[in-house]
């Protein structure tokens, strides 16, 4: 008589208690359920009007730029599509291309420039130095004042007659220049400016970021006999790695957008050297009613920042610090 075999069946293993795929369960964890969903509800509410506030004033103004970049437009008339016939104009405009030629020389300028002296100021405080406050305050001071009236005190300083630059160089024997009706003096007085009055924001940035670095790495470097410098090159520049970042992102924003300064220290002149990008938008839409065309000057305004966040980004490797 053969032999048969009988083959149990193993039984099945108890359900696991989320027996669901993994991308369901990840999903199920990123949807809040009952008291995390009710504060995510009141937490939409709450930021809803900013929300609309955003979507009226910036999101709608800028879809009308980009669309009406690609129009002839006076606002006295309905526009008309031109495609590209805005941007083809602006590769032979000669003041266009200076403006683009001044703004980066600006911004090369004043920002490392106004970095480094914002760094400088931060670590004194930050030392002990007596009467920090007041030095605080008085450095943030130009911050936080309106820039026409910022620009009204250095018109002053800059009169080739009676101006105080050229009354304290007189002093020294020197004939001080027209400062900004001269084409190689207007440039370097409205850098000069920028850098001043830029010096307090980023003090206060890189003063916050100071005092939260960590005191242990520096007392165990202290042990280790590590000086002052050596301190300061291989643990405070890593670990300030985050705030410079942001000081470099904001200060070039900051120094494509300069434009209150521009008209009143020098109205763009002499001879275009001081125009700015910003500055041509201005005078394309509210000078020459061009709406049309600085719709497409501010996209390559638009285009140029993104550039270039995106390559400090790339340069720097982002925000992180070094551990």
């Amino acid at each position: 008589m053969g032999t048969t075999s009988v083959l149990k069946a193993r039984p099945a293993p108890p359900a696991s208690p989320d027996a669901r795929p993994a991308a369901q369960r990840r999903r199920a964890r990123r949807t809040p359920t009952g008291p995390g969903r009710r504060r995510q509800r009141a937490g939409m509410l709450m930021v809803a009007p900013a929300l609309l506030h955003a979507s009226l004033w910036i999101g709608l103004p800028v879809v009308a730029s980009v669309v009406l970049a690609f129009t002839k437009y006076d606002v006295l008339t309905a526009p008309q599509f031109v495609g590209l016939d805005n941007f083809r104009e602006m590769l032979g405009d000669t003041v266009f291309r200076k403006s683009v030629v001044n703004t980066v020389v600006y911004t090369f300028f004043t920002v490392p420039f106004g970095m480094l002296l914002g760094l400088l100021v931060a670590l004194a405080l930050h030392t002990g130095l007596r009467a920090r406050g007041i030095f605080r305050t008085a450095v943030f001071l130009p911050q936080v004042t309106a820039t026409v009236a910022i620009a009204l005190v250095w018109l002053w300083i800059y009169n080739p007659g009676n101006g105080l630059l050229n009354t304290l160089l007189s002093f020294l024997g020197i004939d001080g220049p027209a400062w900004l009706s001269s084409t190689t003096w207007a440039m370097p007085s409205v850098i000069l400016v920028g850098i001043w009055q830029g010096i307090g924001m980023k003090m206060l940035i890189y003063l916050a970021a100071l005092q939260s670095l960590p005191k242990e790495l520096y007392e165990a470097a202290s042990v280790d006999g590590a000086s002052r410098v050596r301190q300061f090159f291989s643990i405070t520049l890593p670990l300030l790695k985050p705030a410079t970042f942001f000081v470099l992102i904001t200060s070039m924003i900051s120094a494509f957008q300069s434009f209150d300064q521009i008209y009143i220290l020098t109205d763009g002149g002499p001879a275009n050297s001081t125009t700015m990008m910003t500055y041509e938008i201005y005078k394309s839409a509210f000078r020459e009613f061009r709406v049309g065309y600085a719709c497409a000057q501010s996209l390559v305004l638009f285009v140029l920042l993104m550039g270039f966040t995106l390559v400090n980004r790339r340069i720097m490797g982002g925000t992180r610090g070094h551990n």
